[in-house]
């Protein structure tokens, strides 16, 4: 890792000081880890623990649900989509119509359900109860299966990091703005674990996010950031992240 304290003078002390007194919360906040722990000591790959680390915000979903908690619900339902967005490579590699019932069918169905002015609440709860039984189904489809080849490893480790990045850009734009603070801190947090990835692809990108993400930490700072600045930022960041992900991914694709 190239140290940000030589490349940018101080900043880099300075940053992880102010982000560092998230950490603790923020691992023991992620959804399902102490049980993806738990399972990765029982030897299960890691296709699958990462699998089944998402499912709690689901069982969330469907509970918040049965309260008639449409806030709850909201909330968790946004959870799911942001871990699933981590994920949802081995799904999509392994079957396409067992993605397409999760992504196209139920997520769909449920988000517009959710935002609608009047929710049904028996219907939605049936269809995030029958989501959670296909999700289980896809559990099992995966265990079972024999493993990919690792580089869909390492493209899921690269997409679960890169999930915490996608929420700040949408709690920008709706004023809420610890949670923009929140979600970067989970980001920044998590970059050391894949950065040398983005480094083997491309030092020019490596080092433009090693300096982006001062910045954007910098445009939070303000108690109302400037949303466009801010906004900017992380699409920039975002961009050159991405082209790592597009990389491996058509790396995977192209071996057996």
């Amino acid at each position: 890792m190239i140290a940000r304290g030589t490349m940018m003078s101080l900043a880099l002390p300075l940053r992880h000081i102010g982000l560092g007194l998230f950490v603790a919360l923020l691992m023991l906040s992620q959804p399902g880890q102490a049980g993806a722990a738990e399972a990765a000591k029982a030897g299960e790959r890691f296709e699958v623990t990462s699998i089944k680390a998402v499912r709690p915000t689901l069982a969330d979903t469907v509970a918040a649900l049965q309260r008639r908690d449409i806030a709850g619900a909201k909330t968790a339902f946004e959870a799911y989509d942001s871990a699933w967005n981590g994920i949802e490579v081995y799904i999509n590699t392994r079957s396409k119509d067992m993605y397409d019932a999760l992504e196209h069918v139920f997520q769909a169905r449920i988000e517009k359900a959710l935002n609608a002015p009047n929710p049904d609440v028996p219907a939605l709860l049936a269809d995030a109860q029958a989501m959670l039984v296909k999700y289980d189904e896809a559990i099992d489809m995966v265990s079972k299966a024999a493993p990919l080849n690792l580089l869909y490893d390492d493209i899921a480790r690269l997409r679960i990091v890169r999930a915490h990045l996608r929420e700040v850009v949408p709690a920008l734009r709706a004023g809420n703005f610890d949670k923009a603070r929140k979600s970067f801190a989970a980001f920044d947090t998590e970059w050391d674990s894949i950065e040398d990835m983005v480094k083997a692809h491309s030092a020019d990108d490596y080092v433009a996010i090693e300096k982006g993400m001062i910045d954007i930490e910098k445009a939070l700072m303000p108690e109302k950031p400037d949303v466009a600045a801010a906004t900017a930022l992380v699409n920039d960041v975002m961009a050159k992240y991405n082209a790592t992900v597009t990389a491996l991914t058509r790396e995977a694709r192209s071996r057996p």
